[in-house]
């Protein structure tokens, strides 16, 4: 159940969001009736049939529950087979920047089903993200295009760009972005998430969190272990307290190098035809970096839009295609597109046409940078990025390039949370062993940290996300068997490729 929204810039993201400009910051408001929901029918786009929605009022500050409050959005799925309730199952999903109550629009039928009419399906908007209060740092608009903000570096590996980009949007940020900026953080938003629980008088709640919903799950475990039930972690994150943010960055690279392999073998599969890249799979690597190489040093226009085909931008694409094969078409089409037609404009569709949104931005910025402290010393990233970029060319560097943390104004108000084997054993983690994003090796460690409290199963696949997504049926039945029924794996185990559901995502 892949938790694929249009925000969520660190790890989620499949296309940038339409840029919908919001001029003045939110500020907090006091609300008159915290911890309260006034359920209502949900009428937004993508809702799912019969769901309600609703706003809960939270406090800004949570060491002064009385003082100014925010707005959280929140949605509900009742169970189909009321018989059959057992309890309520929150979405948490990933980002920083992803929405639950989108997640739950997109996925809440399908999971209903896979677990049998045993919850409630229920989401949440983190502070700043969709319907809940907005936050907005008022970010220069040629400072949001994600090829900027991820901070490739240029060609010859130079960051001074991405170094003065980052400071920009740092002080733009302390300008503008007021006490919710100020307050938006992974415990924050457990806390929230603990508030919601009250609200819907849940003694405990069960879980699916994806990605960096992952790490929101581990730390309300960690928070609030005797008010967890089932609990999934699905694309795990590594949870070292030390390094949050910058660890899940730099996974980025050698996810995309474990990836890469699957992708190569679908585009040199006969089947594709006219469209098929290279003889071989072996060929596809060389023939891309050459490529994007080329485009270094001689970007292509695309017709009808402003922006280049750079080097660059093939390389984000390719990021990002590699969380889902339903993304290797395009990409193979902008390949193709690239290498042919000497100079005239490329005539396929601008993969990235609109800038990130404010609120993306400002959410991404704010829960990294406040969770954790970054180095502020700017030779630290040059020697990182050119180590990177030697060890992982697909991704040339970006992933240990500057960010907006290393100049940001504040101190974070607490320390991160460190997660531990203390608690209930109650929490299954599934993981694909080829994952671009939450690569294999770092959702170990999240399993290290957890001790007897987990157990993990792994999937002989690619991707970025296991249970309802790629089709394995192991893997499936192993989640869908916990939430339901409780029984996990005695220890670790592994599910070997499904050939139907390989067959299925070749296609």
């Amino acid at each position: 159940m892949r938790s694929r929204s249009r925000t969520g810039i660190l790890l989620t993201l499949s296309a940038a969001a339409c840029a919908t400009a919001l001029t003045v910051p939110a500020q907090a408001a006091t609300a008159p009736h915290p911890g309260s929901l006034g359920w209502r029918a949900c009428t937004g786009e993508g809702s799912a049939a019969g769901a309600e929605c609703a706003t809960l009022a939270v406090p800004l500050d949570y060491r002064k529950p009385s003082g100014p409050s925010v707005d959280i959005a929140v949605t509900r799925l009742r169970s189909e087979r009321p018989e059959a309730r057992r309890g309520t199952l929150l979405l948490i999903a990933g980002g920083p920047g992803g929405s639950g109550v989108e997640a739950v629009g997109r996925e809440g039928e399908k999971v209903r089903k896979a677990t049998q009419g045993a919850y409630d399906i229920v989401g949440i908007d983190p502070r700043g993200v969709g319907g809940s209060t907005a936050v907005d740092c008022g970010v220069a608009e040629s400072d949001r295009q994600l090829v900027e903000f991820r901070a490739w570096p240029r060609p010859d590996g130079d960051i001074s760009e991405s170094v003065a980009r980052a400071r920009r949007v740092a002080e733009a940020c302390a300008r503008n972005g007021g006490d919710v900026l100020r307050s938006l953080s992974t415990r924050n938003e457990a806390r929230d998430i603990d508030s919601f629980r009250k609200a819907l008088g849940e003694r405990k709640l069960s879980a699916v969190g994806v990605s960096y919903g992952t790490y929101v799950g581990a730390v309300y475990a960690q928070m609030f272990p005797e008010r967890t039930d089932r609990w999934v972690l699905d694309s795990s994150l590594d949870p070292d307290p030390a390094r949050l943010g910058r660890t899940w960055l730099a996974n980025m690279a050698p996810g995309a190098e474990d990836s890469f392999p699957d992708f190569a073998r679908w585009a040199a599969d006969p089947a594709r035809g006219k469209d098929r890249l290279a003889e071989r799979p072996e060929d596809v690597r060389p023939m891309f970096l050459n490529l994007a190489a080329e485009l270094d040093r001689k970007p292509r226009a695309f017709k009808g839009s402003s922006h280049l085909l750079t080097g660059n931008l093939l390389r984000q694409v390719l990021q990002l295609s590699l969380y889902d094969r339903a993304g290797y078409p395009g990409l193979a089409a902008l390949v193709q597109a690239a290498r042919s037609g000497g100079d005239s404009p490329l005539t396929v569709p601008d993969p990235l046409p609109e800038p990130l949104t404010q609120r993306d931005v400002a959410v991404f910025a704010g829960t990294v940078c406040n969770d954790v402290s970054w180095p502020r010393d700017v030779s630290s990233y040059e020697r990182a990025v050119a180590a990177d970029r030697a060890r992982h060319p697909l991704t040339a560097g970006m992933p240990a390039s500057i960010t907006p943390c290393a100049f940001w104004k504040d101190e974070p108000a607490e320390k991160p949370t460190r997660i531990t084997s203390r608690g209930p054993s109650n929490i299954l983690m599934v993981q694909n062993l080829r994952d671009p994003a939450t690569p294999h090796h770092g959702a170990l460690k999240m399993r290290a940290a957890l001790g007897d409290r987990a157990r993990l199963v792994s999937v002989e696949s690619s991707g970025h996300g296991v249970w309802l997504d790629t089709g394995n049926a192991c893997s499936d039945r192993a989640v869908s068997r916990f939430l339901v029924t409780g029984q996990r794996p005695a220890g670790d185990t592994f599910c070997a490729a499904s050939a139907e559901a390989e067959d299925q995502r070749s296609r």
